[in-house]
C-alpha cells in the first residue's frame, strides 16, 4: 500500500498541517487506549488468552514496558509479537533517504540534522507503513554486535575522505534500522551473554562503542522479546542487568479446554481443500485428534519441559484428512469419512513434535506416538460411554450392551481391518459382528453409512482400548481379537 499524494511530502508542510511527534510506545498505548473505547476487536486469530495473556499485554502497552513473553513452544507468542502492528499509526514521516528513518521534527542522526539546517523547511519527506515498522530477529549464538547495533565501514570512510571517528561511516546494523518501530528478539537466552550486554546500553544508556569510537545513539523503539523456559537450562539464560530491565514478564499457556484446543486447530489447519473431495470428520474423531497433544503433555514418554506445541494437532488433523483423501481417490469417490486407521496411520506428524525422555526413547517414537494415540481413543470412548473395564460386575445392565460383541471374540475369531478398504468394504465386514452396529448406534449415532462404518471400527478400538479385545498390527490395517486367545499365541510364540 502506498500513502495517499495529500500527505506533506515537505517539513514545512509537515509542520502547517499540525503533525505532533510522539514515541512509538506511546503511539502504541493511544491507539490501544482508542480500541479499548470503541470496543474495536485485539489480537485477531488469538484463542484462549483474552483473560490472562492478552490482558498483561495490554498492561504492558499501557504502562509504555518493553516486555517478554515466557512459555513453552507453540503457544503463539510469535503471533501476538507480529499482531503489534496494528496497534501502530497507519502512516508515519521520516526524512527521505535516512537509513535510520528519523522523526523530521526529532532527527536522530547527524546527517539528517546538518540537511535540515541546510534545506530547512524545503527538506523532503517520505512516509513510513506500519507493516515497515515491525523487525524480527531470532537470536542466535553466532549474533554478533555488528549485527545489531553496527559496525565501521572503511570503504565509506575511505569514500568521503572522513576519519574513522566520523559517525557518517558506520554501518548500523537491526536495532538502528528499526527506529521508530517494534523490534522484537525471539528465543532471547540464545543470545550470548556479551551480546546481550551491548543490547543492555544501547537501549538504556543510549550510547555504545563499535571497534573503540563512542556513539550515542537515542534510538525510540519498543521492544519485546519471547523465551522458551526450557532454554535457560539448555542453552543459555537472560543477563541479570537485562531481565531486570524488561519491565513486563508475561507466561503463555496452552488452552485450558479441549474446546479451545478445537477451536485453535480448526482455525489454523487446512482442511478445506478444492480437490473435489468432500471429507467429513466424524466429531468423536476429531476429538480424539486434538486429546493426542493433551495426553501428549501428561505423558511419563514425553519431556514436559519442552512441552507439545499446538502445530501437532494441527498437523495431525492435516494429516488425517489427507488420508482419507487418498483413499477416496484410490476408489473413486466423490466423498471420504476419516477414520480410526487414518488416525493410526498418521503417526508421521507426531514424531517430530514431541521430545522424549529416556523411557520414550526406548519405547521408540512411532509406540510413543501409537500409545499417545491409544489414550487419546480411550478417553473419548470413556466419555461416550461407562468405561467396560471400569463397571463392577454386579452392574450386569451396563456390562450386557458389549456381551454381543466380546462373545464373537472368544468363539476364536479374528476381524482384519485393511486401511485401503473402501466404506463399503469395510461396514460390510464390520457388521458381521454380532451386537456391534446397535451398540455403535446408540453410543455414537453416526450419520450415513461412511460414518457408520468408522464409528463401528471407532467402537473396536475402544473396547480394545478398555482390555476388553485385543488388536495387532498387520501390513496396512490392524487384526482385532480376544484378548485371552492373543495371550495364549504370545505364550506359544516364546516356546
Amino acid at each position: 500500500m502506498t500513502p495517499s499524494p495529500a500527505l506533506p511530502s515537505t517539513l514545512g508542510a509537515l509542520k502547517s498541517s499540525g503533525y505532533r511527534s510522539k514515541s512509538v510506545k506511546q503511539e502504541l498505548r493511544d491507539n490501544l487506549m482508542a480500541a479499548l473505547a470503541a470496543q474495536r476487536p485485539l489480537f485477531p486469530g488469538i484463542v484462549g488468552y483474552d483473560g490472562t495473556v492478552l490482558r498483561d499485554v495490554q498492561n504492558a502497552i499501557l504502562s509504555r514496558h518493553d516486555f517478554i513473553l515466557l512459555g513453552l513452544r507453540g503457544q503463539a507468542k510469535t503471533r501476538i509479537l507480529r499482531s503489534l502492528t496494528s496497534l501502530l499509526d497507519e502512516w508515519v514521516p521520516f526524512v527521505a533517504g535516512c537509513e535510520l528513518r528519523d522523526d523530521p521534527l526529532r532527527p536522530l542522526c547527524s546527517a539528517c540534522r546538518a540537511r535540515i539546517a541546510r534545506d530547512g523547511d524545503r527538506t523532503e519527506i517520505a512516509w513510513l507503513g506500519r507493516a515497515e515498522r515491525y523487525h524480527e530477529k531470532l537470536a542466535t549464538p553466532d549474533v554478533t554486535i555488528a549485527d545489531l547495533i553496527g559496525d565501521l565501514d572503511p570503504i565509506k570512510a575511505a569514500a568521503r575522505g572522513t576519519s574513522l571517528a566520523d559517525p557518517e561511516v558506520v554501518h548500523y546494523g537491526l536495532l538502528p534500522r528499526a527506529n521508530r518501530g517494534i523490534f522484537a528478539i525471539n528465543e532471547l537466552p540464545d543470545l550470548p551473554p556479551r551480546i546481550q550486554v551491548g543490547l543492555l546500553n544501547i537501549l538504556e544508556e543510549g550510547d555504545v562503542q563499535i571497534r573503540g569510537f563512542p556513539l550515542r545513539l537515542e534510538l525510540d523503539l519498543a521492544l519485546c522479546f519471547s523465551a522458551n523456559p526450557e532454554d535457560y537450562t539448555h542453552r543459555g539464560s537472560i543477563i541479570t542487568p537485562l531481565r531486570d530491565r524488561i519491565a513486563a514478564q508475561i507466561l503463555t499457556h496452552y488452552p485450558r479446554s479441549l474446546e479451545l484446543a478445537l477451536a485453535i486447530t480448526d482455525q489454523e489447519s487446512w482442511t478445506r481443500r478444492a480437490a473435489g473431495i468432500d471429507v467429513r470428520m466424524p466429531p468423536w474423531l476429531r476429538r480424539a485428534i486434538e486429546q493426542v497433544a493433551v495426553q501428549g503433555r501428561e505423558s511419563e514418554f514425553v519431556d514436559q519441559g519442552s512441552g507439545i506445541s499446538a502445530r501437532l494437532p494441527i498437523a495431525l488433523l492435516e494429516t488425517v484428512v489427507s488420508n482419507a483423501e487418498r483413499r477416496a481417490l484410490v476408489h473413486r469417490s466423490a466423498v471420504a469419512t476419516a477414520r480410526l486407521g487414518d488416525l493410526l496411520g498418521a503417526g508421521s506428524a507426531i514424531h517430530g513434535k514431541v521430545e522424549l525422555v529416556y523411557e520414550g526413547e526406548r519405547e521408540g517414537p512411532n509406540k510413543v506416538a501409537q500409545h499417545l494415540i491409544g489414550k487419546a481413543i480411550k478417553v473419548v470412548f470413556d466419555e461416550l460411554a461407562p468405561a467396560p473395564s471400569r463397571v463392577e460386575k454386579s452392574n450386569r445392565k451396563a456390562l450386557e450392551r458389549f456381551d454381543g460383541v466380546v462373545a464373537f471374540f472368544k468363539q476364536g475369531t479374528t476381524v482384519d481391518l485393511r486401511d485401503e478398504l473402501s466404506d463399503a468394504e469395510l461396514l460390510q465386514r464390520l457388521q458381521a459382528i454380532p451386537g456391534l452396529e446397535s451398540l455403535t448406534t446408540e453410543l455414537l449415532q453416526p450419520d450415513g453409512a461412511g460414518e457408520l462404518a468408522a464409528a463401528m471400527e471407532f467402537v473396536l478400538e475402544g473396547l480394545c482400548q478398555n482390555a476388553m479385545l485385543s488388536r495387532q498390527t498387520i501390513d496396512g490395517g490392524r487384526a482385532y481379537r480376544d484378548p485371552f486367545e492373543d495371550m495364549v499365541r504370545g505364550l506359544k510364540k516364546k516356546g
